[in-house]
């Protein structure tokens, strides 16, 4: 009997055996893939997407335009809008600032070089949406104020737009090479019937963006027209002789190099192709990109998501030469490439984290040229890119971000390129002394009074470095290994063990009073609660900060459930919140797939379908925040396949939640990954159990190196959390063991400018390390309680620990006049506080850049100060500094009033300053108010400086009903 039951037991498990061995078929999709991408998602809300046709990559973007400015124009298009003023060649996707727009083509019945944006008559078209069609590569749309039918269609560096009039007289085309930017020179010249050329060079974003042009009619140009353009203006009108009423074709190339560059782009792409070949070739190359991945649902709104999403990434980078490999650098000059393809349009603060690793899967050869790009703008530019656009630095957004693109490459054995020269390019960009990067080298910190944005510029530069000494490392650099991997720590320097929570540094203290929830200076498009989880090269070194797994888990429950609203500044880019997890804004996409470090991966598994779920759609308003060149789009790919790169160059993606039956992607190598989900549903969403390779999988990540060599990554779902992950050694580990760093010490007690005596309190972020100070240069001690100052001194201190020292830091501690108070009147905002109560009579000036946290500012607010002197005292002169960055909304005071008294009720007026602040003014400035005394005694000194309050009309701020805001910092009295 118990023969038998161990022959029934035998067969069993070899059953089991052979239903796990039996081969999984690839995916297949079950109808053309263009069909479930949907152009419109991200055209609403604040998506900043474009419908217009575009190939994978390409240089040209032709899409209409629906809006001229404005933050929720920035892609020329925005769903909520009623009319069409044109056809533009370029088009941003999904980026927070304006640019592009460039050569627009508007197809009308009579010339009028009005838009129509004033509300006069003008060439602009009513449309609606019911008579509109968005495709991969095509774009179509009926024209109700003309009757005209637009259809438009791409190839890489060229277009065609087809114009169907309604009879065959009044045929009109606008060409307006004033829309959208500051245009700082255009030329257009008619050399046939059917033919102009011409260039438009713009400035806005990039500040001078070069482009030319050669366009093709399909019917002749009116000889008896004059198409000279009005006086002064840019803006030109074409009539057309076409008595068949033929559809008007008009072929169109574009170049950044020169005209015949434009010619030759037309000329080798499209020659005399027909509308409807062009268009098919396009929709053609537009399905085997989206090939790469086919994804198998009985949710047709899941797989449009997806294949929108995917189609998202593949619209930027752009590619930037002209079909005989001339280009124009970074240094504005033309190059030439044979060995690669040159891109421009690299989101990179943005794309690192998601769409860069997506490339590294299915877009490799690309990757190789993306890297190649980002070394040629090293040689033109003299650095590699942080957003550059079009030839131009935009000095936008922070860190250096091609680093960890090329060292995640490299790392994944993408490798066709200089990688001594990419190393070399790598060091270059981390030793530079701008940015932070002097302070952050010296002191390994960002202070907030030399730097803004200091917690995540901080934060940011120490992720990249890491990356530079994992590359360093695999080149056998051991020396950089060290250097890079010690700056890889220096996040530690900007953690506060009370709080928990990373935090500007301002004078070697806090930056307070604190809130989490405020969005400041101190960090990028976010807040504490949003930078606070950004070590994804150390989670284990971040974990041992906080305390344990623990501390970590609890942490992320509280982020995930606080309060969904932020103080301080308002920041359009905070979207997608739950609790203060921000999916609109990329430093919180890898903060859901944290739980796997801590063993509780069902907690990962439930966020990430609860983002997948709710925070995208199928709508135009259904991505949660800006698309940003392709990031928002490439986190909803990867989790939707059920994992994500939390830290590019550590070869892991750390698994979350898969959102479809079945899926499989086309490698390369011609090799496939095939991934199988058993039990999904919307109950089901817990894992159970996974199989990688017909062997169980224990731990919740999988490595680039699965996926390249191709396989089968299987889940088995459930409707409640299981134990799959949950034990020690199942999680993923980032950890940072070599060349151990000692934290900078930093006060946690005691006033940097104070009246009477002040008690110092020295700590560090490592409790075991030993800290030494000294005073006015005095001998170091050991630091072991809390010491008083009652005069102006100078402190320097440091930590150490196992024969390793911190960096030394300085500060200066000020003494107040214990007889000199000051009284406000009017509160300044929290986020620029200066200091506190006493900022401005602390003897501490503001410098020009008013985020490093040493002015005092009051949003629409008139600045009402009362300065006690102690006594009566005779005054000679009284001096009071203000700043402007209209740029940034601050703003001179309209009038500074100086009152005295010596009883602080009547006040005489001593002088009035009147100040024209509307004036435009290009960077920041300072200004200084000199008041006289009158040779009496007087005990209280009021000044009173009055608001700009609504911004100008000619301010980008004034559409939004714009506030002034007014900086003020160090009333001084002699």
């Amino acid at each position: 009997m118990k023969l038998q039951q161990t022959f029934v037991f035998i067969v069993f498990l070899l059953l089991c055996a052979c239903k796990n061995e039996k081969p999984i078929q690839s995916t297949q999709k079950d109808k053309v893939l263009i069909s479930y991408v949907n152009p419109f998602i991200g055209t609403g809300g604040h998506g900043h997407t474009y419908p217009g046709a575009t190939m994978p990559f390409g240089m040209m973007q032709l899409s209409p335009d629906t809006r001229l400015d404005g933050w929720d124009g920035c892609s020329g298009y925005h769903y909520s809008d009623k009319y069409i003023y044109g056809f533009s060649h370029t088009h941003l996707s999904g980026t927070g600032v304006s640019d592009y727009g460039d050569i627009l083509l508007m197809p009308t019945n009579e010339i009028n070089y009005n838009n129509g944006a004033n509300g006069k008559k003008g060439y602009r078209a009513h449309f609606s949406h019911d008579n509109e069609i968005a495709e991969p590569g095509f774009y179509k749309v009926h024209l109700d104020s003309t009757n005209i039918d637009v259809e438009l269609t791409v190839s890489k560096r060229s277009g065609m737009h087809k114009y169907q009039f309604p009879s065959a007289e009044n045929q009109v085309v606008i060409l307006d090479l004033e829309h959208r930017d500051e245009l700082l020179s255009a030329s257009f010249e008619k050399i046939s019937d059917t033919e102009i050329i011409g260039h438009r060079f713009s400035k806005a974003w990039a500040t001078n963006q070069k482009l030319y042009f050669y366009i093709q009619f399909s019917q002749p140009i009116d000889s008896d027209q004059d198409i000279a353009a009005p006086k002064n203006r840019d803006v030109f009108g074409f009539k057309f002789n076409n008595p068949k009423n033929n559809p008007v074709y008009v072929k169109i190339g574009i170049s950044a190099v020169d005209q015949a560059g434009a010619r030759k782009n037309l000329e080798n792409e499209i020659g005399d192709k027909t509308f409807e070949q062009i268009k098919t070739e396009a929709q053609n190359v537009w399905e085997q990109q989206l090939e790469k991945i086919i994804v198998e649902s009985q949710d047709d709104d899941y797989k449009t998501n997806f294949y929108t999403a995917l189609y998202h990434t593949m619209i930027a980078p752009n590619l930037y030469h002209d079909a005989d490999g001339r280009y124009r650098g970074m240094d504005l000059k033309v190059h030439h490439t044979k060995a690669f393809e040159y891109y421009t349009v690299f989101s990179l603060w943005d794309t690192y984290r998601a769409a860069h690793p997506l490339y590294t899967i299915i877009e490799q050869e690309r990757t190789n040229d993306f890297i190649n790009t980002f070394l040629a703008k090293y040689d033109e530019g003299g650095i590699m890119p942080i957003w550059d656009l079009s030839a131009n630095y935009t000095g936008c957004m922070i860190g250096y971000h091609a680093v960890p693109v090329i060292a995640d490459a490299y790392l994944k054995g993408i490798q066709n390129y200089d990688s001594e020269k990419a190393l070399k390019a790598m060091m270059h960009s981390a030793t530079r002394n701008k940015l932070g990067l002097k302070s952050y080298k010296e002191f390994g910190f960002i202070p907030v009074e030399e730097e803004s944005e200091s917690v995540s510029k901080t934060l940011e530069y120490a992720y990249d470095d890491w990356t530079i000494a994992q590359m360093a490392k695999a080149l056998g650099k051991t020396n950089e290994y060290k250097t890079f991997t010690e700056r890889a720590q220096y996040y530690k320097n900007v953690f506060d063990p009370e709080t928990q929570f990373m935090r500007g540094r301002f004078r070697n203290t806090w930056f307070s009073p604190f809130d989490p929830y405020e969005v400041n200076f101190n960090y990028t498009e976010a807040n504490a609660w949003q930078y606070s989880f950004y070590v994804p090269q150390d989670i284990s070194g971040f974990i041992k900060l906080l305390g344990g797994k623990d501390k970590l888990e609890a942490h992320l429950d509280k982020l995930f459930s606080a309060k969904a609203e932020t103080s301080g500044r308002n920041q359009a880019d905070i979207t997608g919140l739950i609790g203060q997890y921000a999916h609109g804004n990329e430093p919180s996409h890898h903060m859901a797939y944290l739980y796997n470090f801590v063993n509780k991966p069902h907690k990962t598994q439930e966020k990430v379908y609860q983002i997948l779920t709710e925070l995208y759609k199928n709508a135009p308003d259904g991505i949660s925040g800006n698309e940003d060149c392709g990031q928002m789009s490439a986190w909803y790919v990867f989790s939707s396949l059920g994992f994500y790169p939390v830290t590019p160059g550590s070869n892991q993606y750390i698994i979350g939640a898969p959102l479809f039956n079945k899926a499989t992607i086309n490698l390369e190598n011609q090799k496939q990954f095939n991934i199988v989900t058993y039990n999904l549903s919307a109950t089901n969403k817990y894992i159970e159990y996974v199989y990688l390779n017909g062997k169980k999988l224990n731990q919740t990540f999988i490595t680039h190196q699965d996926i390249i060599n191709g396989g089968v990554l299987e889940f088995h779902m459930t409707d409640n959390p299981a134990v799959w992950g949950s034990r020690d050694g199942q999680e993923p580990i980032t950890v940072i063991e070599d060349f151990q760093i000692v934290p900078v010490p930093f006060i946690a007690k005691g006033d940097v400018a104070f009246k009477g005596e002040t008690e110092i309190a020295l700590e560090t972020a490592d409790p075991e390390a030993s800290i030494y100070y000294q005073l006015n240069d005095d001998t170091y001690k050991l630091y072991d309680q809390p010491f008083i100052i009652s005069e102006a001194a100078k402190l320097e201190t440091y930590s150490e620990k196992n024969n390793a020292k911190s960096a030394v830091i300085s500060t200066q501690f000020y003494k107040i006049d214990p007889n000199i108070s000051i009284q406000l009147e009017t509160e300044y905002a929290n986020q620029y506080n200066g200091g506190g109560n006493n900022a401005l009579i602390d003897g501490i000036y503001g410098t020009q850049d008013f985020r490093t946290g040493t002015w005092q500012g009051y949003y629409d607010k008139d600045l009402i100060a009362l300065v006690n002197l102690g006594s009566q005292k005779s005054i000679e002169k009284i001096n009071v500094n203000f700043l402007q960055d209209q740029r940034s909304w601050i703003f001179y005071p309209t009038e500074v009033e100086c009152l005295v008294s010596n009883d602080g009720i009547d006040f005489k007026l001593i002088s009035k300053t009147k100040i024209d602040a509307t004036v435009p003014s290009e960077g920041s400035e300072l200004k200084t108010i000199r008041f006289s005394g009158d040779g009496k005694p007087y005990r209280y000194i009021k000044i009173i400086a009055k608001k700009l309050g609504i911004l100008p009309k000619w301010h980008l701020g004034y559409e939004h009903d714009g506030r002034s805001w007014l900086f003020v910092d160090e009333i001084s009295i002699k």
